[in-house]
């Protein structure tokens, strides 16, 4: 029984440990996108972006093809 429990414990702190890895990777291909096509973004804009979640990122990621400049950004952050 113990070893079973160690053995859920090991897999939830992989799992969790992988869907960090994603959610890293997510914002760093955001980011990307965002300073090509937009320029450099500022400081707070992107501190309020590090705290989206999965699901808004990949929102973000598609609203982010119609934006054409940094207002467009600060609009939809402000919206969702």
């Amino acid at each position: 029984m113990q070893e079973s429990i160690i053995y859920q414990e090991i897999f939830e702190t992989g799992k969790q440990q992988g869907e960090q890895h994603l959610l890293n990777r997510e914002k760093a291909w955001i980011f990307r996108l965002m300073t090509k096509k937009l320029g450099e973004i500022p400081l707070d804009i992107r501190s309020t972006i590090e705290l989206l979640l999965i699901d808004q990122l990949e929102a973000l990621g598609e609203a982010l093809l119609d934006f054409t400049n940094i207002d467009d950004l600060k609009n939809w952050l402000n919206k969702n």
